[in-house]
């Protein structure tokens, strides 16, 4: 039996909302030593990702107070998610084709966690798992 994303996801994924600072997503971020934050807006509907890289380059590099910029100000476009009981293949598949080492997972509308390059790694045979990196990896 195939093993779906739910299986291998981290759950509780940490959520930046829409009207929190990027001072507050910078602090979340080194807090829970991960690179990439879930952006939800009011109705808890994820609007898109801010990253570490987000920050440095969006808004430190643009001399904007990170105390002033919402995180919401960042979310650009349809985020790419990944269903909950979507297959792993298919995830890889994602990451793959939009070269992101990590996909926020959705059950309906609702964000139930994230999943890595690391917890497909795990969840993979080690022979398949080089080339997952470099096909995420690939520019």
């Amino acid at each position: 039996m195939k093993q779906s994303v739910r299986e291998v996801m981290t759950k509780d994924a940490v959520c930046i909302g829409e009207d929190e600072t990027i001072t507050t997503a910078a602090e979340k971020l080194a807090l829970g030593e991960f690179g990439a934050l879930p952006i939800c807006g009011h109705d808890g509907r994820l609007m898109g990702m801010v990253t570490d890289r987000d920050i440095v380059v969006r808004v430190i590099a643009r001399h904007l107070d990170p105390a002033l910029v919402t995180a919401g100000a960042l979310a650009e476009g349809k985020p790419i998610t990944i269903g909950a009981d979507d297959s792993l293949e298919e995830a890889q598949r994602i990451m793959s084709e939009h070269l992101v080492r990590r996909l926020p997972v959705i059950d309906g509308h609702v964000l139930v966690g994230m999943l890595s390059q690391a917890d497909l790694a795990r969840a993979m045979r080690p022979r398949d798992t080089g080339a997952l990196v470099r096909d995420i990896s690939a520019e």
